[in-house]
């Protein structure tokens, strides 16, 4: 929330929403508004608006609606301090400088500036080596050989470390202190000399981005047989592996657009992937994920297909993998792609012997998660007791995770026909699990705007935009309670709230404390065309509130004499009866 006087409310005040939200949506004018095909779901017909005079924007389609910091969070999938600088850096509105608690938070500061520049040298460094040296043009050979061209090289940044043990130290060292040189992750010092050296030597780079696109790490490959064949950087105070996803910076668009992200273990099946057209692809550089990984995955989708390596190595993190997920609320998909040949395929190797179009075919058709571990349970030796109970065990711990319990229904009927197990033994097994790991089905509600009647439609509109006297409609309403026991109740009762507060209303304040439908409600409202409010018309939809509210206590005092109460609270019944009728008799 923007607060009066904030940065983030001068930021908001001077900001165009047609001019931040044009940068992601094409729009186009209609009237006073703009519209064009909302990127938080896909459509062909536009039902997605922005208005330039109330500086919100609103979807028709999929509810979603707020100011421009709303926008910027959720398609960015970014906190709010950082929607607030993505604004402004938008708008051209200069950013103050954060205020240093301490000496050592700037020292601190200070240090991943140096190690974010330095990692920006050895960049440049590593890019040139590649092109422009005999080691470099045998590196390129390589790569060439494994399908990457001058073209790719370039795109991703890839570059080359000499074998030389000191070539980037010689220029690390022209500008940077020596003692902050082992600190960065490029270079080593011995541990018995004491003498520095290159980290990386005759290798392949690849740089490794942060989600906001800054170098803090290289994973390099070895050019010949030296081990280990693949070195990454160390954890340094800018890089923390188990933080950083690859690709991801790049993959962000495409991650909104498609809603779903392609998992591979490294970034040699990263760069195949993308270089396939298919750029919602991230690696995890190893095969172990972490939580911190799928937490920052989840800013910008819940859906995952795993496509690791075939080995051994390669399924078991498969496995915990799609636990971890699974325990983040993702919906997983798994594609094991079949051998080439004799070999066992990786995502790089399928796609540079059987194409791109066919890798693509394979990943539309990617199986969910549970039918992927009944293939693998499936390999285990079923011809006896203990072999079935071992199959049983190895699925248990996933089919639990399966929160709806007609799904899980469903898949202990497929498990039980695809492993030949008794099917009420199995029934029994996993109801057990399920209820230890969760005692209620979880179902996402539909999303369905509740119906508002004009009358309150009109009203609603009236609090929000009548500046004339809305701050009288809302003293009525509250003194009388019209609004009490309609469908929008929650809606008025927040609009009614803020105009007889001391702030200015914000629609898309009052909006993000109310519920998705009340909120669809609101900006349906606000979008829709009407004429000018007057206070006569204003009178009218209160008096029409007041007739709605006696029909109401009407029907409540009818139903309480029919339940035939005793006699003293009957007679005050049919005289509250009378009286109501009165009343509406005379309006």
């Amino acid at each position: 929330m923007a607060e009066a006087g904030s940065f983030a409310d001068r930021v908001k005040q001077q900001a165009d929403i047609v001019r931040v939200v044009g940068d992601y949506v094409r729009l186009k004018k209609t009237g006073k508004d703009f519209s064009g095909l909302c990127p938080f779901h896909q459509e062909k017909t536009p039902s997605f608006t922005v208005s330039p005079v109330k500086q919100i924007f609103y979807c028709f389609g999929c509810g979603k609606g707020g100011d421009v910091f709303n926008f910027v969070m959720e398609v960015e999938k970014s906190p709010f301090p950082e929607a607030v600088r993505t604004v402004a850096e938008k708008c051209g509105i200069a950013i103050p400088r954060p205020k240093e608690r301490s000496p050592e938070e700037r020292k601190e500061n200070q240090q991943r500036a140096l190690l974010l520049e330095m990692h920006r040298e050895a960049q440049a460094f590593f890019a040139k080596q590649i092109f422009g040296t005999a080691e470099g043009k045998v590196a390129r050979a390589y790569l060439e050989d494994r399908g990457i061209d001058n073209k790719t090289i370039e795109r991703f940044g890839i570059g080359y470390a000499p074998s030389d043990g000191d070539a980037l130290l010689r220029v690390l060292k022209q500008k940077y202190p020596e003692k902050v040189l082992p600190e960065s992750g490029l270079i080593s010092r011995g541990e018995e000399s004491g003498r520095l050296f290159d980290r990386f030597r005759r290798r392949i780079t690849f740089p490794i981005a942060n989600d906001s696109g800054k170098i803090v790490a290289f994973g390099c490959r070895a050019l010949g047989d030296e081990q280990p064949k693949y070195l990454n950087s160390p954890e340094t105070p800018i890089y923390s592996k188990s933080n950083v996803l690859y690709h991801l910076d790049r993959a962000k668009e495409a991650l909104r657009r498609s809603d779903f992200a392609i998992l591979v273990e490294g970034y040699m099946d990263a760069i195949a992937v993308a270089r396939a057209g298919i750029s919602n692809v991230v690696a995890s550089c190893g095969t172990s994920l972490a939580e911190p990984q799928i937490k920052l995955l989840s800013r910008f989708t819940k859906r995952v297909i795993i496509n690791y390596d075939p080995d051994t190595a390669g399924q078991a993190a498969t496995e915990r993998s799609v636990a971890l997920l699974l325990e983040q609320d993702f919906e997983v998909r798994v594609l094991a792609l079949p051998p080439v040949g004799d070999k066992k395929a990786d995502p790089d190797l399928f796609i540079r012997e059987r194409g791109a179009e066919e890798y693509t075919r394979l990943l539309k058709d990617a199986p969910p998660y549970v039918d992927y571990l009944i293939g693998r349970a499936r390999k285990m030796d079923l011809t006896t007791g203990d072999g079935k109970r071992r199959a049983v065990n190895f699925l248990l711990p996933y089919v639990q995770k399966i929160p709806n319990a007609i799904l899980r229904s469903e898949w202990a009927t497929r498990i039980a026909q695809q492993l030949r197990l008794d099917e009420p033994v199995l029934r029994a097994a996993l109801t057990k699990a399920a209820k230890e790991r969760r005692s209620e089905v979880k179902v996402q509600p539909e999303l369905v705007s509740r119906p508002a009647k004009p009358v309150e439609r009109r009203l609603i509109r009236m609090l929000a935009e009548a500046d004339q006297f809305r701050r009288e409609i809302a003293q009525l309403l509250q003194n009388e309670n019209a609004h009490r026991g309609l469908e929008t109740e929650h809606i008025f009762s927040a609009l009614i709230a803020a105009n007889l507060g001391d702030s200015p209303i914000q629609a898309t304040e009052i909006a993000a404390h109310l519920e998705e439908q009340d909120r669809r409600v609101l900006f349906e409202v606000l979008f829709e065309e009407a004429a000018e409010p007057n206070w006569e018309e204003a009178q009218s939809c209160i008096e029409a509130l007041r007739q709605r509210q006696a029909e109401r206590e009407l029907a409540d005092v009818q139903r309480s004499i029919e339940a035939n109460p005793p006699g003293p609270e009957l007679r005050g019944l049919l005289e509250k009866k009378q009286g109501l009728m009165r009343r509406l008799a005379a309006r």
